[in-house]
């Protein structure tokens, strides 16, 4: 990403609201249902320097996911450290009516501080006593420079990969697609993002 900003003051409308709670009861990284079992256990990289993590990226592709639904261009993430060592999680995604939605939530590595697994939660704070808010949010590939990633989590339901720009070359594209094959992962479910530039 790029150098952490400050998130523009916010009053959610009644679309964003619902949005919000939409988020905190379909948190990105909650456990999904069960169906067959992976071929092996998902593995993540070997470490995660957050530090390097902060900033914004880019939606590049998915598995659709009902909590996105909305979302139709321009999503993307903010990822900013917090005084207590955790980080914001700022998402934003442009809606068929032209208008950006935006959801905050948290974030905290699960592990060590260079674990590459972090517990991510869009639920209200006086939620998060409770475990099941905390979703699994692992990166499992990640370029030398920090500039194309790839997130899931163990079951394989969720997949997400990210970029420092809007674009991404096609051939590093098409590399991670092939780690992400040799993963376990069905590419025919993998859908692109549309990017198209405009300011927030």
């Amino acid at each position: 990403m790029t150098t952490p900003t400050t998130a523009p003051s916010f009053t959610p409308s009644p679309t964003l609201r619902q949005l919000a709670l939409s988020l905190a009861l379909l948190s990105p990284f909650a456990a999904p249902a069960q169906t067959s079992a992976p071929p092996e256990p998902l593995q993540t990289i070997a470490r995660l320097d957050v530090g390097r993590y902060l900033g914004t990226w880019y939606e590049i592709a998915k598995y659709p996911n009902r909590f996105q639904r909305q979302c139709v261009a321009d999503t993307s993430a903010l990822y900013r450290l917090r005084d207590d060592g955790q980080l914001d999680v700022i998402n934003r995604c442009r809606q068929a009516n032209g208008e950006v939605a935006e959801a905050v939530g948290r974030a905290r590595q699960d592990g060590p501080a260079d674990s590459p697994k972090l517990k991510v939660r869009f639920a209200p704070a006086w939620l998060s006593w409770l475990p099941m808010v905390w979703g699994n949010y692992w990166v499992i590939d990640i370029d030398a420079d920090y500039q194309l990633v790839a997130v899931s989590e163990s079951s394989r339901e969720y997949l997400w990969v990210l970029s420092r720009t809007p674009t991404v070359e096609a051939g590093a594209y098409q590399a991670l697609l092939g780690r992400l094959q040799a993963k376990g992962f069905d590419l025919s479910k993998l859908e692109r993002t549309t990017q198209t530039g405009k300011p927030d």
